[in-house]
């Protein structure tokens, strides 16, 4: 039985791949087709293997990362690569509240819409975070992580994003004096905060992005010293440096040409459906191709810094339907891009029709 199930998977795929390529020629810069999301259980009860489905790599998030679930994706022939978050581990505050982040009031920051950031100059959580890190690489023989949630407290990840000042604690305030050699009044947070977001905006925005970078250098460290054959990646915000006036690096944070220097892998998360692009997937391609511009990546084999874009094919806020799996992951394999991965695998197998989309995809597009 599992036998003609393959059987009419592969008849089906190579009839719908045909159909494909009169309108679509194959994407031998597409190196990696992914899926993220955890072991694609589902895929394997139904007695298929990730290669019908054009898969040969799968993100799986570090803290659920076992010895069975890595070997079980090798010997399927998948490159395994582990997710980690960095500034969002929010059990850490249980016994830790010098870690939350403050506000402009000098108040600790309420988490935006549930999504709980930490202050990032914050010694004992780095260290936690570091340990974890290196825990990990120690323990799997994995081909790459990648650094998620990197950026500062927010909820930036819907149409209208939620982006509160932070963080105004005096252990960020007398590190900022400190780093930056700048003399601040001895005033109240509130008065303090007002002062750094306008007459010293500019360089209290050059520290926060420099702290989060540094992070990252830590991070490219670790991998070096513990795996280095591994690659370290990035999943980050998509936005461009006028989006939003500029928050990327204003609000988040994220300097993607200081971290350039340490990162292998520059994954932006386009989810045009949950940004409010439902009906634009070329938005996929718009910011993958400024982004390239950006860091000066065009998609040739022996660049060393890549760009691998997340896209959105689940159902999160907008529906993705099944008619605009295609469309998405053509403009998600668009050169810069050189590798692409679909959010996300824990909801995604619950609309078949839609992964059926995903294998002819991947099957034509593949070398």
């Amino acid at each position: 039985m599992i036998h003609k199930n393959r059987v009419v998977l592969a008849a089906g795929l190579v009839l719908a791949g045909a159909i494909l390529i009169a309108g679509q020629e194959k994407r031998p810069h597409v190196n990696i087709r992914g899926i993220y999301g955890g072991v694609p259980g589902q895929l394997f009860d139904r007695g298929h293997s990730l290669s019908d489905y054009g898969v040969n790599a799968v993100w799986i998030g570090s803290g659920s990362l076992t010895q069975d679930r890595l070997e079980l994706l090798k010997s399927r022939g998948a490159l395994v690569f582990a997710e980690f978050n960095t500034m969002h581990e929010a059990g850490y505050l249980k016994e830790n509240r010098d870690a939350a982040p403050v506000g402009i009031g000098g108040e600790i920051s309420p988490p935006p819409n549930g999504w709980q950031g930490i202050c990032p100059s914050h010694p004992g959580y780095r260290k936690h975070r570091m340990d974890a890190f290196r825990g990990t690489l120690e323990k799997f023989a994995i081909d790459g992580i990648w650094l998620d949630y990197h950026h500062g407290h927010s909820s930036w990840e819907q149409a209208v994003p939620d982006l509160p000042d932070t963080c105004f604690c005096q252990r960020c305030i007398a590190r900022f004096k400190q780093d930056t050699g700048t003399s601040l009044p001895d005033r109240p947070v509130a008065e303090l905060s007002k002062l750094l977001l306008s007459s010293l905006k500019q360089t209290w925005v050059r520290w926060r992005c420099d702290l989060f970078t540094d992070w990252v250098r830590e991070f490219r460290m670790i991998v070096n010293h513990t795996r280095p054959g591994a690659l370290l990646g990035t999943f980050h915000c998509p936005w461009s440096d006028e989006d939003f006036d500029g928050a990327r690096i204003n609000k988040l944070a994220i300097d993607l040409k200081a971290q350039a220097k340490y990162v292998d892998v520059f994954s932006p998360m386009p989810y045009h459906a949950r940004f409010g692009h439902a009906g634009d997937p070329e938005w996929i391609s718009r910011q993958t191709s400024w982004l390239g511009r950006y860091l000066g990546i065009s998609g040739k084999e022996n660049e060393r810094s890549k760009i691998w874009p997340i896209v959105q094919l689940s159902d999160w806020g907008e529906p993705v339907p099944v008619t605009q799996v295609g469309e998405v992951l053509d403009h998600g394999t668009r050169l810069p891009a050189t590798g692409v991965l679909v959010f996300a695998w824990g909801s995604l197998h619950k609309s078949w029709e839609k992964v059926d989309e995903l294998g002819r995809f991947y099957r034509v597009i593949r070398p």
